[in-house]
């Protein structure tokens, strides 16, 4: 699954943007990534819910709302309510991240749990029971254009395992630094969503670039 992130698109034509990859086949996104960011839990700021209403309302594809918010607890379930396909909050700001998935999946959403890099898995693994979705940070949170650690490929291989042995049911996704040169390697540690930014609106023609992720995560994935 490719999951293109408009953090790196041009803000002026959002729904242009989000249309480039809404085509048909291979071209189509299967996600659009949205980065809520509120310069308190991250150092930037970027939209928030009026925003993210309006862009789930103008297309069918499903919208993956990433909220890098303090107090998730308090603001998460109004994005759910407002149709997100999937809405993520990060472990490290959840008061309570049981309590939340419960409410997110109430409001109609999937629930997603987000880890920084440098936050274990091991600890949220009761948690992530709750959990349609973890999202592995592959860069720190907060601006897009960083460069991948490959470290968090640990992570990642270890909840490849949990899931496939059925010890948690979710998918498994990764955020930061995803393009050519890495989701091959991401794939083979088990990744199932990718989410790219300036991999795919980068590019010259962004259903494109979304064909030729998915083709290098095949690849990557049958290693």
């Amino acid at each position: 699954m490719i999951a293109p992130s408009i953090l790196a698109a041009d803000f002026a034509r959002l729904g242009d943007e989000i249309a480039a990859v809404a085509g048909t086949g291979e071209t189509r996104a299967d996600w659009v990534h949205v980065d809520v960011m509120d310069a308190h839990f991250v150092p930037n700021l970027t939209l928030g819910l009026p925003v993210a209403k309006a862009l789930i309302d103008s297309t069918d594809l499903p919208i993956d709302c990433h909220l890098m918010i303090d107090d998730p607890d308090r603001w998460a379930v109004g994005y759910a309510e407002a149709g997100a396909y999937n809405v993520t909050v990060h472990a490290e700001a959840a008061k309570d991240p049981v309590a939340l998935a419960k409410n997110l999946r109430a409001a109609g959403a999937k629930a997603g749990l987000s880890l920084k890099p440098g936050t274990a898995l091991e600890p949220w693994l009761d948690a992530l029971k709750h959990y349609d979705t973890l999202l592995v940070m592959s860069v720190e949170p907060g601006f897009g254009g960083q460069s991948f650690i490959a470290e968090v490929l640990d992570k990642v291989r270890t909840a490849r395992r949990l899931v496939d042995t059925g010890h948690l049911k979710l998918l498994v996704e990764i955020d930061g630094g995803i393009n050519s040169d890495t989701i091959e390697q991401a794939a083979e540690a088990g990744v199932d969503c990718f989410v790219a930014g300036s991999a795919v609106y980068g590019a010259g023609d962004p259903g494109k670039a979304v064909a030729a992720l998915r083709e290098q995560a095949a690849r990557g994935r049958a290693g």
